[in-house]
């Protein structure tokens, strides 16, 4: 990276130091009904999303019909994607309102990026491996039930 004179990065994140707010950014979630709780787990509710797919140019419809986990941990839709998981033994876990577990993949990134970038930011790195669904889920569960006017920033 120093060859390419690419900047040391101001900050490091680690998920475990920003549980408080990951735990806060699924409660606005939560209360703005993007996600419900089935038990100890919570899900993002695609279709709360109406935007959801355009960056990768999937349908919530083709990626439904190539699901196979429709009836997963009391999901309601099998394209809706863990916010927090339920411990399972042997698992590293932490309090949450929903029972003891651990953070989805892509909330960690959110929250982490919105508690050190603020809620609008430029660029989330990545490669093009992770447009589809790492990418695709961090756009839906940031930008719509927390952002007053996402319609700007979607919209052509």
């Amino acid at each position: 990276m120093r060859m390419l004179n690419v900047c040391e990065p101001d900050a490091e994140p680690k998920a475990t130091e920003y549980l408080i707010q990951i735990r806060d950014f699924i409660s606005k979630l939560i209360q703005s009904g993007h996600a419900y709780t089935p038990g100890g787990n919570v899900y993002f509710a695609v279709e709360s999303f109406k935007n959801y797919g355009r960056l990768s140019g999937r349908t919530v419809q083709s990626l439904a019909a190539a699901s196979n986990s429709a009836a997963e941990n009391g999901k309601k839709h099998p394209v809706d994607f863990a916010l927090w998981k339920e411990a399972k033994t042997g698992e590293p876990s932490w309090p949450s309102p929903w029972g003891r577990g651990r953070p989805g993949w892509h909330i960690e990134c959110s929250a982490m990026s919105a508690a050190l970038l603020g809620e609008i930011y430029d660029i989330h790195g990545g490669g093009f491996d992770l447009i589809f669904p790492h990418h695709e889920n961090e756009i839906a569960q940031s930008q719509e039930p927390l952002w007053k006017d996402t319609r700007q920033l979607l919209d052509p």
